[in-house]
């Protein structure tokens, strides 16, 4: 698939159908509190030009963090007040995180919102990058920034289900490995839901 078809296809993800998603969708006898409060969030998924194709940028987020230390995940976080909506937090925190100008963002759309289990309901914001780009880590939040290919992310046949002990309980998430990056729970989720849309 060239680039082209694969800017394409994104470019119609946002209005493919498709329903939210959350860390639930594998563990449906999890019960949820009625009344829940959830923290709105945005995330980007900010495609780039490759060696092959498209590339989808992604942190390894610090081994210091309180919260997911050493997790791979989107550039992005919580709606502050001064974030006209989770567009903008997204693009805010991009820029923070991996020093993406977000004038060089061409935003094609959302896709529906995402329900965590530390309770965020985050949106993911898909993202064209234009012009040169080098990623420059935040060291309080940033490890490492690295690029997985359009092909992969975007190929459901890559996406295994696996398990783990949490709270007590079997949990059940979505993987899709890529080298030495275990990529898995809600980011995993989302890009599962992207690949869903891209489909022909």
């Amino acid at each position: 698939m060239t680039r082209n078809e694969q800017e394409a296809r994104l470019r119609r993800a946002p209005d493919a159908p498709g329903a939210p998603s959350s860390d639930f969708d594998l563990n449906p006898k999890v019960v949820l509190p009625e009344g829940r409060k959830l923290r709105p969030a945005g995330v980007l998924a900010a495609f780039r030009p490759g060696a092959k194709g498209l590339d989808l940028i992604l942190t390894k987020r610090s081994s210091r963090l309180k919260h997911h230390p050493g997790q791979i995940a989107f550039p992005g976080g919580k709606v502050d007040p001064g974030d006209a909506d989770e567009v903008a937090a997204a693009l805010r925190e991009a820029q923070e995180e991996v020093a993406l100008d977000p004038g060089q963002v061409e935003v094609l759309g959302t896709l529906p919102p995402h329900e965590t289990v530390t309770g965020f309901v985050v949106t993911p914001v898909i993202g064209l990058v234009h012009g040169d780009f080098t990623p420059v880590p935040e060291p309080g939040e940033v490890d490492e920034v690295f690029a997985v290919p359009y092909a992969h992310v975007t190929d459901p046949e890559r996406y295994s289900v696996q398990w783990r002990r949490w709270r007590g309980q079997r949990r059940l998430y979505y993987t899709v490995p890529f080298g030495p990056y275990y990529i898995w729970g809600a980011t995993a989720r989302m890009l599962r839901a992207l690949a869903e849309r891209v489909q022909p």
